[in-house]
Order: structure tokens, then sequence, then C-alpha cells
């Protein structure tokens, strides 16, 4: 059962959308962060991102938007504040209890991070082999994630012999193959062309569509504007207020 949140002292903003408000997956109250070499990333940033939602983080370089998504997966813990994801308040979180979190948690990288001497396959299935499941159960996740970003064909290929785009595709796949409930997706495009961004858009709404809560960060404008999806816009480490 996830734990009560005390109301809010500050007014929390939530993106605006068409839909019904969905309770939220994602409660971010307060929530500061500082460096140990007093570099402020992030002030007193409040947010709700509903269950389901699709959101663009958007903003300059340096403004906070890597270290947000930090924040939701516990790479980085806040400096005040409190910071909820699926249920669980992260700063309560250590060891077993955020590995597990973390493994509800798909995360796609600007630069891939994909082992170079790992196929395709492999390097979407490691980390279902490092959650110690059993070759069959790797086997009836791993091809439906495959397909899901156009890639089942080149399952046997090495990272080397992709497209820019086609590793991004593989790096969502890692992070889907184990069915999270969201998807945090840093700078995915930028990297790749704009036919290249466009289909990588297209994937995570689609993964969108099937109750995937998505969350990406971008300052590309255009594409943003492409997608018609609700935007919030960090500045200097505040968050202003939604793009309408």
């Amino acid at each position: 059962m996830a734990p009560a949140i005390a109301p809010p002292t500050a007014k929390t903003q939530s993106p605006s959308t068409s839909k019904v408000i969905a309770p939220a997956i994602v409660t971010l109250r307060g929530v500061s962060k500082t460096y140990p070499n007093n570099t402020k990333a992030l002030m007193g940033i409040n947010l709700e991102i509903p269950r389901g939602s699709f959101l663009f983080v958007t903003g300059p370089s340096g403004s906070g938007k890597s270290t947000l998504l930090k924040l939701l997966y516990g790479e980085e813990r806040a400096t005040e504040g409190r910071v909820v994801v699926d249920g669980c308040d992260l700063q309560q979180l250590r060891g077993d209890r955020l590995s597990h979190l973390r493994r509800r948690i798909g995360v796609v990288f600007q630069d891939y991070k994909l082992i170079p001497r790992r196929t395709v396959s492999e390097n979407v299935a490691f980390a279902l082999w490092a959650q110690g499941l059993s070759r069959k159960e790797v086997h009836r996740r791993l091809h439906p994630a495959l397909r899901m970003v156009g890639l089942h064909h080149k399952s046997n290929c090495f990272p080397e012999q992709l497209s820019g785009g086609e590793q991004q595709r593989v790096s969502i796949a890692r992070a889907i193959v184990g069915t999270p409930p969201i998807l945090l997706a840093d700078e995915p495009t930028g990297n790749l062309d704009p036919d290249n961004s466009l289909q990588v858009m297209k994937i995570l709404k689609k993964l969108n569509e099937v109750g995937i809560t998505v969350v990406v960060t971008t300052h590309d404008d255009g594409l943003i504007r492409r997608m018609n999806q609700p935007v919030v816009q960090l500045f200097n480490g505040y968050l202003l207020q939604p793009k309408k």
C-alpha cells in the first residue's frame, strides 16, 4: 500500500491534459538539490505526474533536467524535500528496496550505454539475467520488446553494426523489457537526426498508449511541438509554470 503523503505546503504543478487526471505516479514536494561544491541544481520543485501520462521536461543545458531524472530513479538524493515514485519515498529507500524500485523504472540515455561486445539480444536481456530470471522467461520477454522497437530482425547484430537511431531503439527495448510502469528518457534524441528523432518519439508515444508513464527531457522545441504533449520547463533550477 502506498504511504500517505501530507498535503503540500506549496502549489503543486500538474501538466495540463485533456485526459481525466489519474493519481500521481510521481510526486515532488519542495525538492532542492545542492551538490557538494555548492552548485544548486534544483530549487523548490513541486510537481505531480499522473500515472499513464506523457510529459516533456524542457530547458537549456544546465537547467537541472538530468538531475531531476536522476532523483526519480535514485541515482541522486534530494538535499531537501520529498520525492515519491510509484508509492515509494526515495529518501527512505536503501539497498535492496532501492534496487527493487529501480527494476520498475526504465531509463533511456542520450549516449545509449550499450555493451559493445554484446549482441542486441544480449544487451536487451542483460537486466533480466541480472535479476536471475530463467532462460524461458528472458526469451518470453525479449522478443516482444524487440518487436516493439522494430529490431527483431537485428537481434544478433552488435552495436557497431547499427545506426545511431537503431542503437537508441535497442536502449529503449532494454528499458522496457522488464515491463516497467515508468520510462525516463534523458535527451533520447540528442545524438540523432530529425527523422530518427521522430521515429524514437513515436515509439515512446506508442509505449505511453499501452499505459507506461513516459517522462522525456529535451531542449528540442520543434520536436515538442510535433508531439503535442504536456510540457514543463526548468530554468536555472526552478520549475516554471507549464507551457500552454
